[in-house]
């Protein structure tokens, strides 16, 4: 079974990478280099929109793929999934793991507990999913 995360330890860690917090996080899902920590955000793209963990990627369990397997977040040394609640996550992070060569973690309590900084469609560095991208089911969807 994969780790949970609690939001207090995650914020720590983000700003342990970030360096305190001076705002150039290497969250970010885009960095040209491999992140250090990457927060993968499963739910759908309206409510990641409307808000979410700042640096956070969005990859709904249905545009995770084999392709979507090579992007930066997934080469970050330890990823996070978070979800509404935390339940959804623990089961795309126990996938992730076998997938990944990466610690990877479920957010306690998902994005409903999280209460460190957040982004919302006016202020995301993140990503959310192309509606078009990658296959949704068949043989490299991971699930």
């Amino acid at each position: 079974m994969v780790d949970e995360i609690t939001p207090a330890a995650l914020r720590a860690r983000l700003d342990d990478v970030d360096g305190g917090g001076d705002g150039d996080s290497d969250v970010d899902a885009h960095a040209d280099d491999d992140p250090a920590v990457s927060v993968v955000d499963i739910r759908d793209p309206a409510s990641y929109a409307d808000g979410h963990i700042a640096g956070a990627v969005n990859v709904p369990p249905n545009r995770l793929s084999t392709a979507a397997l090579d992007a930066a977040w997934a080469r970050a040394d330890e990823v996070v999934v978070a979800c509404y609640v935390g339940k959804s996550s623990k089961r795309v992070a126990s996938v992730l793991d076998r997938h990944l060569d990466a610690d990877v973690s479920s957010l306690r309590g998902g994005f409903d507990a999280w209460d460190g900084p957040t982004e919302d469609r006016s202020s995301s560095t993140g990503s959310a999913a192309a509606p078009d991208e990658g296959p949704t089911d068949g043989p490299e969807a991971p699930f």
